[in-house]
């Protein structure tokens, strides 16, 4: 029997379950159950509770901290669950990991360094991970050489193009990656946008210098004064980078900073992101729930894309043997 030919089971561990029965309602099935329990000592299980015996099986677990569980935890149970999934039966098991742990530790910076990104790769193909889906990871590059098994990589760029062109109508707008090393990433943002608006785009950034955890460099390459400063990043951690990258473009004659980021970690002190005067507006996708933010800064700062329909039609593609380029693309 065809992959294509087996039926489609989607499952969602307790973590990350909310967003798993928003992707099964687009989807049109229902999320399969699982039973997951915590011994005292720490220890834990976790099984499915339908069969799965010849199907093609996708596990969606982000792997964040938090509010719960730690990213450490977050990885085990899946590796367990993904391993149950196997020894049952299961024809193909996919990862979907809208939020890739430890995406960020892909090289040696120092010497000796671990190479984290990699050691988690070789931990999910070890249990018999056949496919990886992942949205927007730090270094794509990097993702995609850690893994032996073949791997998918969306964006939520389209998502947010989409959501900002009708505000931006035909006002003056740049694309700003606050650093060099996300320029790319920011680049691909300015062309999903600019065939949104039907009309060029510019294109700046920042130099940016980490020593210690101490982030200094504000100089920025590219005009921005009289326009839209659009920050265009992976992930917002504590809004250091954001918040010095916005600064910068004001000082420089920016009339509008909009920070755009695929997921919001929100850590420590990035609670004043939301705050700052310097940031008009600030939009996250759901791959990471807003939790460390008071509610009412979500309510009235934050706004919050949802990924669900984008990992559904990941999904469905590639269940039907089909190719994901044209939702990278889009």
């Amino acid at each position: 029997m065809r992959i294509t030919d087996a039926p489609l089971q989607l499952f969602a561990p307790t973590a990350t379950r909310e967003l798993g029965e928003r992707v099964a309602v687009s989807l049109g099935l229902p999320l399969s159950p699982l039973e997951e329990r915590s011994f005292e000592d720490g220890e834990h299980k976790i099984r499915p509770l339908a069969s799965v015996r010849g199907r093609d099986v996708y596990v969606l677990q982000s792997l964040h901290g938090g509010p719960v569980e730690s990213p450490n935890d977050k990885l085990c149970r899946l590796l367990f669950f993904v391993g149950a999934l196997r020894d049952a039966g299961a024809a193909r098991v996919t990862v979907v990991a809208p939020y890739l742990c430890y995406s960020r530790k892909e090289r040696r910076t120092k010497p000796r360094d671990p190479v984290t990104t990699r050691y988690v790769a070789a931990l999910i193909e070890a249990v018999g991970t056949d496919r990886v889906v992942t949205l927007d990871v730090h270094n794509l590059a990097a993702f995609q050489n850690a893994f032996r098994c073949p791997t998918e990589h969306l964006e939520a760029k389209g998502l947010f193009a989409a959501r900002l062109a009708p505000a931006l109508g035909d006002r003056d707008v740049v694309v700003v990656s606050p650093d060099a090393g996300g320029f790319k990433r920011a680049d691909r943002f300015r062309e999903s946008l600019a065939r949104k608006l039907g009309r060029a785009v510019a294109m700046a950034f920042l130099e940016k210098k980490r020593s210690e955890g101490v982030v200094s460099g504000e100089e920025v390459v590219g005009r921005v004064d009289g326009r839209i400063a659009i920050l265009f990043d992976d992930l917002i951690s504590t809004g250091t980078t954001l918040c010095r990258a916005a600064r910068a473009c004001r000082e420089r004659g920016a009339v509008e900073i909009w920070a755009v980021a695929s997921h919001g970690l929100f850590m420590g002190g990035a609670a004043e992101l939301t705050s700052d005067p310097a940031v008009t507006r600030l939009m996250v996708t759901d791959s990471v729930p807003p939790f460390r933010l008071d509610a009412a800064r979500v309510r009235d700062r934050l706004e919050v894309v949802e990924i669900a329909p984008l990992l559904a039609a990941a999904v469905d593609r590639l269940h039907e043997g089909g190719s994901i380029v044209e939702l990278v693309e889009a």
